[in-house]
Parts: structure tokens; sequence; C-alpha cells
């Protein structure tokens, strides 16, 4: 089952919101702490369709109430008379309400700043102020501490365990509980309407992660990285395997290092991974066996689980200097007129290595160039480069520019790429945000530049990993599909 969560801060808007969330889910969450009036909760849930959780949370626990304990108290007896299904009751607030009617009590535990700790213990205190259901909710920004929250989900208790999670793993958590048997999982209304950071929309869930083909037998394909990770491709991969009526979907796992991982991917039968640009280096650490790009490069963008172990892969490299050709050839250039220009990396990450390694040391004058300029000079040093410092780079004259740098940015500092370097005689590409339009290309653009899209990049890799991990081509019509938002 669904809860969508909603957060009204008027009461005509609440009534709105009870109506467009029971179209869409099997029970409504109606957070009373973001109205700006006390409301009447019986008028509110007239003519609702779907079972009701009422909460009003203090800040401590995620929500907007500010007034006092004695007034958030009053507020939660007067809703428990309307006779909603459930009321989220605190452990120290449901000492002090009785059950009374039908409504039945879930009795809620947070978390916010440490992970979760002495389950067995909270439960416990739970079912002794009579909890029909416990909700656990703690911080939830990477994988790791989701853990804890996901473990209390999974395990068979007398009184059922939900959960939610704050950050850039709540999705993460969600999808799993989901999987492992939660008796709700909780998303948000519309974009914007969040009762708490990170908490996906229902839409999200649904078009994105297509939550509810999600059943215990469903494999995950890991989506690895330390941030929120790339919604353009986890849509069009889970479009892909619904297509060829694969049960598989895309699971984000936002990272913190590698501590605990390995065991982690074990239990929860993951065997393959996208590994994020920020995540390139990271992951190698996994890998047992690497194949030439991903050695030589010392950055992979996917993991595969063989007998033999994790098995690490690098096509970056290979899937932008296929784009640069090709568009060199719509330009009238010819087969091999890569060899005959001049091309400079902007970066000094795994990105670059990886391009650098798949341009190889006898196409055309290769160099590269980076604010750091002690690690750009190692890459010149093992490619067979010729190193740019940074400080000489507006002296430096390229064909091709390719920017693999996350962290490079467009503008007049020290450490920054002023835009005027970008001229119309250039072939300017930039793989850092695939397969979005960044401000490099933009720039680029309005200077009379020609740019490679970088969405035929981003079709390139993903549909090669998706044959690699599938044995199946992903169909080119939803490969293609990345002028959606994820």
């Amino acid at each position: 089952m669904i809860c969508i969560s909603v957060t009204p801060e008027s009461r005509k808007l609440a009534k709105v919101d009870l109506f467009n969330a029971s179209r869409q889910c099997d029970l409504i969450e109606l957070c009373l702490d973001h109205l700006v009036k006390e409301p009447d909760v019986g008028q509110l849930l007239e003519g609702v369709t779907k079972p009701v959780i009422i909460s009003c949370r203090r800040p401590q626990e995620g929500g907007k109430f500010q007034g006092t304990a004695e007034e958030r108290q009053g507020l939660l007896r007067q809703a428990i008379v309307a006779a909603p299904a459930y009321v989220e009751l605190d452990l120290e607030l449901a000492a002090k309400i009785p059950r009374f009617g039908k409504t039945k009590r879930i009795i809620s535990h947070t978390s916010l700043d440490r992970p979760l700790e002495n389950v067995d213990e909270i439960v416990s205190r739970a079912s002794k102020v009579n909890a029909d259901v416990v909700k656990l909710t703690c911080l939830t920004s990477t994988l790791q501490s989701a853990w804890p929250l996901l473990a209390a989900v999974s395990a068979t208790r007398d009184v059922p365990v939900v959960g939610v999670g704050f950050g850039n793993a709540s999705t993460t958590f969600s999808l799993l509980a989901r999987r492992h048997g939660s008796p709700w999982i909780y998303a948000a209304l519309e974009r914007g309407m969040e009762a708490h950071p990170g908490q996906a929309s229902v839409a999200e869930l649904d078009e994105v992660y297509r939550w509810r083909q999600i059943d215990e037998k469903t494999r995950f394909v890991g989506v690895a990285g330390s941030g929120r990770p790339d919604g353009t491709t986890i849509r069009i991969w889970n479009r892909g395997f619904e297509a060829l009526k694969i049960d598989k979907r895309c699971l984000p796992l936002p990272l913190d290092g590698l501590g605990g991982v390995e065991k982690m991917l074990a239990a929860l039968r993951i065997k393959s991974l996208l590994v994020g640009s920020d995540f390139g280096s990271t992951v190698l650490a996994l890998a047992k066996i690497k194949d030439e790009a991903a050695e030589k490069s010392q950055f992979a963008d996917l993991l595969l689980h063989q007998p033999e172990g994790w098995c690490a892969y690098g096509r970056i490299g290979r899937s932008t200097v296929k784009a640069i050709e090709k568009k060199l050839m719509e330009m009238g250039a010819g087969e091999r007129a890569l060899e005959r220009r001049n091309v400079l990396i902007l970066g000094a990450g795994g990105m670059a290595r990886s391009i650098a390694c798949a341009l190889g040391g006898n196409r055309g004058i290769l160099s590269i160039s980076a604010p750091q300029d002690k690690q750009a000079r190692r890459i010149a040093e093992t490619f067979s480069l010729r190193h740019v410092p940074f400080a000489g780079l507006y002296e430096t004259l390229a064909d091709v520019v390719i920017v693999a740098d996350p962290e490079l940015v467009a503008g007049h500092h020290k450490t920054e790429v002023n835009p005027s370097f970008l001229r119309p005689n250039m072939l300017v590409v930039d793989v850092c945000r695939l397969p979005e339009t960044t401000e490099f290309l933009r720039q680029a653009g309005e200077r009379g530049a020609t740019v490679v899209d970088p969405r035929e990049i981003h079709v390139d890799r993903i549909s090669w990993q998706f044959r690699t991990i599938n044995g199946e081509a992903l169909p080119p019509e939803i490969a293609s599909a990345t002028n959606e938002n994820g």
C-alpha cells in the first residue's frame, strides 16, 4: 500500500489535497502541523473515501507545529473524536492520550540526527501504550544509514512496523520496504509538498521507479553514487524492464564510501551496479577484475557480480569518442578526422582519465588542463598527453574541448573557465551531467561553437550497459526518451 502525505496550510486547500490524494493512494496522512489555523478535523474528513491518518509533528520530529504541548495534545484529542482510521502519537504523548473509539494508534519514534538504535526497546515501549502500528523515522542520507531502518521494518514482529527516511536515501528505503513487505510506504502528493526532506512524490514513484510492480521476487539494479541519483537514467531503464517484461527495477544507492557495502549488496541480492560519475573511482575497490578501460583509467561506470567476484567496466570514454567522431563526420570532416584535431580535456578526475584512455596516444594532439595542475600533470604522464597549466589555458589552441570535471564551472574566478575561451571554430563536449545541457554547452552554443548533444553520449552508454547486464537491447525509442523530467 501507499500512503500519501498531504501538508496543506489552509483548511480550504486541505479539502482539495485530500480529494486529489484519495484518487492515487490506499491511505492518506493529513499533517495538521502545516495548517496556519486550527482545523475542524471532522469537517475536513467529510466525503473522504480513503482511510486517513492524522498527525501533528513538532520540529524535532520533522514537523512544523509551533504551539504548546497542551495545544498539540488538545488538537489530537479533538481529531480522534472525528474518528479517523489512525492517529499518530509519539511515545510521550501516547501515554497521555488513551485509546478512543475505533481509531487505531500509530506510535512513532523519531531520530533525525543519528542512526536508529534500540529498536526492540522502542517497539516494546510502543506496545505498552497500545500501539496498533509502530512508525520509525530516522535520517537516511545513505544506504548505510538506512540499513538499520530497513532491518527494523523487515523483521517479523507482533506489532507491524512502518518506516520513514529523511534525506537522499529516503526513496531507496521506500522501495526496499515495499519489496520486504512493509504495511505501507509514504509519498508526497506533489513536488514541493513533501512532509520531510527527500520524500518522493507519488508521481515520481509511479513514473520513475515503477513501484507498483515491485514485490519480493523483484531483482534490483543498483544505481550507485554519493548523492541523489540520475532520475532520467532510472526512468529509462525501468521503462525498458517493463517493455521487455524483465522483473527488475533500478534502486538508487546513495553511498558513503564502501564500508559494509559488499555485504549489503549480497543481502539485497544486487548483482549489477550502474555507477555515477561521482563514484566511478571509489567503486573500483569492490572489483576483483577490471576491463582494460577501467584498469587503465581507474574509473568504472558499470560493475557486474560474476562467480569470481565483482567485475568493473568503463564505457564513458568510448561513448564520448564515438559521439565526437560522429559529429565530425556530419560536419564533413571524413573518417579519422579526430586524428587531425587538437583535443583538450578539461578535468583531472576519473572521467577525464577514462576519456584520455579512450582517445589513445595516437589521435591528434591531445592535451589536458585542470585547476588541479598536479593531478592533470599525472594524467598527462600516464596517457602521454601534453599538460597545459591551468594558468595558460587561454593561450592554448583547441579544435575539440571536452569538459570532464563536474566541479568545473564557467566563470571569471581563478579556478573557473572564462566562457570567452569558447570560440566559434571549436567542437565542445560536456560529459559531466549527462544527459543535461550544461552551462558550458549553452555558452558554447551562444558563442557559435558546435556542440555534441549530450543525449547521444548518454544513450550510447546506457544502451551498452543495458545489453551487458540483461542480454537484451534497450528499445531505441525508450533509450532516446531523455527529454522528460526525471
